[in-house]
């Protein structure tokens, strides 16, 4: 019985793996280059610009992971045992999911601060708002459309064309809005508690320097 249960462990975990991990990775594409555009590059050459439209090209697929919960339904569904569901399904796809979230949260933050560099801390609040309804319309476009981020490039046509089409209708137009609000909450609470883990951190590396003499101060 023990046997059998880990075997159908490493059934499940093979089956989802692939999928998980090919997500993932593309979900921290734009966080990768949200630190490398927004914390130590300042925009104006053409290679800023390029990789700023490869980022918004790319970042749909951080909260795109959040559609992935269908594959989590179709395995409860499948897959009888409780224990398997509990203990194994449920966490990973939480972590998969949280994962490609939180690169979403921190890809937006680094945007934002890169706006109060330069001086447009008040632009934020709608750059934000524009990004979440991009998101929302790629989202729609990848999960309904089977659209890739690539085929801005591989086939523009047909993303022009049958996206731009697809977004006249009724039913898309409710998904893309409910999307919105969804990403647009949970990027709110989100951001709250990135950016209050990271002030607790701070402020626990301040005083623990402080404390300890032979630790320069941050």
């Amino acid at each position: 019985m023990k046997e059998e249960l880990i075997a159908r462990v490493v059934q499940v975990l093979r089956i989802n793996m692939s999928w998980m991990t090919w997500n993932l990775f593309l979900a921290f594409i734009p966080l990768a280059l949200s630190v490398w555009l927004f914390r130590f590059k300042r925009g104006g050459s053409w290679l800023w610009w390029l990789g700023f439209l490869v980022f918004y090209a790319f970042l749909p697929n951080a909260p795109y992971l959040l559609t992935d919960v269908i594959h989590l339904i179709y395995d409860i569904r499948t897959i009888q045992s409780v224990w398997i569901i509990t203990l194994v399904l449920i966490p990973l796809y939480l972590l998969v999911i949280i994962g490609g979230f939180e690169a979403y949260v921190i890809s937006l933050i680094n945007w934002g601060y890169y706006l109060h560099r330069i001086g447009k801390s008040q632009w934020i609040w709608g750059v934000e708002l524009i990004t979440h309804f991009l998101c929302a319309v790629g989202v729609y476009w990848g999960r309904f459309l089977r659209f890739n981020s690539w085929d801005f490039i591989t086939q523009p046509d047909a993303v022009l064309t049958k996206g731009v089409e697809e977004l006249l209708g009724k039913q898309p137009i409710v998904i893309i809005a409910i999307t919105f609000v969804v990403l647009a909450a949970l990027y709110w609470i989100m951001k709250r508690v990135t950016l209050g883990l990271s002030q607790r951190d701070s402020r626990i590396g301040v005083n623990s320097g402080r404390a300890n003499s032979n630790t320069p101060n941050i």
